[in-house]
């Protein structure tokens, strides 16, 4: 959750997790005011688990990177605590239970969710770290985006959040300009 010394200002955080065959796994976390300006970018070291790490963690071992490793180093840097957080990687939803921001995964259009119920729409995740674990999903505006059951009060904070904005910000735009720029920082490193 950082050192306590993030400034509130209006903005929304983005966090995904690139996956790279030879080097390991790159996070990446972009903070953009709410007209979708920069306001701090920050990238991690690759990291790649030892074949240890792969038996000992077994089906846990996406979420622990993801959201533990990477996610919460990520957002501990920023100076800036954003609204609500938002990632393209299921896997980097486990950041959740360690910062106050709401979290919430970013559905691309053609993802259908499985089952339905009364107030909303659940879809059962696949990892065992998240036994149990169901997604609920939910539209601001153009976006569909889904938060775990267990915290679906993230649902109505982030669409209060976002109830100016939701219709003209795309939230699944900025993982592209992540993916752009760690892709550019790797090419600058060689």
């Amino acid at each position: 959750m950082g050192d306590g010394s993030a400034k509130s200002v209006a903005a929304l955080g983005f966090l995904t997790v690139l996956d790279h065959p030879q080097h390991g796994l790159f996070g990446g976390y972009l903070v953009l005011n709410l007209v979708g300006r920069p306001i701090e970018f920050h990238c991690s070291a690759p990291i790649k688990p030892n074949r240890a790490q792969q038996i000992l963690y077994g089906p846990t071992l996406e979420a622990f990177l993801y959201g533990e490793q990477i996610g919460q180093a990520l957002v501990a840097k920023a100076k800036v605590q954003p609204l609500s957080i938002f990632t393209d990687r299921r896997p980097a939803m486990a950041v959740r239970e360690h910062i106050s921001p709401p979290v919430a995964l970013v559905i691309p259009p053609q993802t259908e969710v499985s089952t339905s119920t009364e107030d909303g729409k659940f879809y059962r995740l696949d990892s065992a770290h998240d036994r149990g674990a169901e997604l609920v999903s939910f539209d601001v505006g153009q976006n569909r985006l889904a938060v775990f059951h267990r915290t679906e009060g993230d649902r109505q904070l982030i669409s209060q959040r976002l109830e100016d904005i939701g219709e003209s910000f795309d939230l699944s735009e900025p993982f592209g300009r992540i993916r752009e720029a760690i892709e550019e920082a790797q090419q600058a490193a060689r």
